[in-house]
């Protein structure tokens, strides 16, 4: 049996010039061993440590769900220097000193009493899970969660698991790649096309809501003798399918 990695990303909105919100993602170091050099959101697999810090929220978010929400978190910091949902909110000069403790290996929970704040579980609303089942690769059984970014945050790569960060329209960063300029690997594209249809925060929040959260698993399927890649229907998702020989998995 595959065995599966769990794992968190989190997708920070913040308001767009024109009305429409931005998303933030990060491209990933072309050395890295999974989706090396594609846009990602921040995100990477649950440390041991967050279970710690998990048990320390307060109730009424399941277990699996607040370890996930931690992982994000403590993710996003490393890898992009953006603090959501602590309280109180962080300053920059707090935000950073996370940063490098993180950098060097400490334990987030320290870290987060060495500051004086304590993570709130309802800044991260859940919005997907996905949970590919691929041969003879890495799985990951990801959460996807959505949240607003700090009105006065910066986002920054760390120059080892990022490279480069970018706050653009979820259809701009899918017009991007289709123009060659980035590649986003399978399950990114499908949520960037969920997400294009969300102009803010609180309709995203709203469409969650109405899409409880379901384990996308994608599946292979032939039409007219080609192989496609799918996912299920009526999980909020407006492309469903995309043939093979244009896929990218990883």
């Amino acid at each position: 049996m595959t065995m599966m990695i769990p794992a968190a990303t989190l997708v920070l909105f913040r308001p767009g010039a024109d009305g429409v919100a931005e998303v933030l993602m990060m491209e990933r170091a072309g050395g890295m061993a999974f989706a090396a050099g594609a846009m990602v959101f921040p995100g990477g697999r649950v440390d041991p440590g967050d279970h710690a810090v998990a048990a320390g929220m307060a109730a009424g978010c399941d277990p699996e769900s607040a370890v996930a929400r931690v992982a994000a978190v403590r993710e996003t910091i490393e890898e992009v220097g953006i603090a959501v949902g602590l309280v109180p909110a962080p300053d920059a000069a707090s935000v950073a000193r996370l940063r490098a403790g993180l950098a060097a290996g400490q334990d987030f929970g320290g870290l987060l009493a060495g500051e004086g704040l304590r993570l709130e579980a309802d800044a991260l609303t859940p919005f997907a899970r996905w949970r590919p089942n691929a041969p003879e690769r890495r799985n990951f059984d990801t959460l996807f969660f959505v949240a607003e970014a700090p009105a006065d945050a910066i986002a920054s790569a760390d120059g080892g698991e990022s490279v480069r960060v970018t706050w653009a329209t979820p259809q701009a960063l899918l017009d991007a790649a289709d123009a060659g300029h980035h590649h986003v690997i399978f399950p990114t594209r499908r949520n960037l096309e969920r997400l294009a249809q969300l102009s803010t925060i609180a309709i995203a929040r709203a469409h969650a809501a109405d899409h409880p959260v379901t384990v996308i698993t994608p599946f292979l399927e032939m039409r007219e003798g080609e192989e496609w890649l799918c996912i299920p229907e009526g999980c909020g998702y407006p492309v469903t399918a995309e043939p093979m020989s244009r896929v990218r998995r990883g």
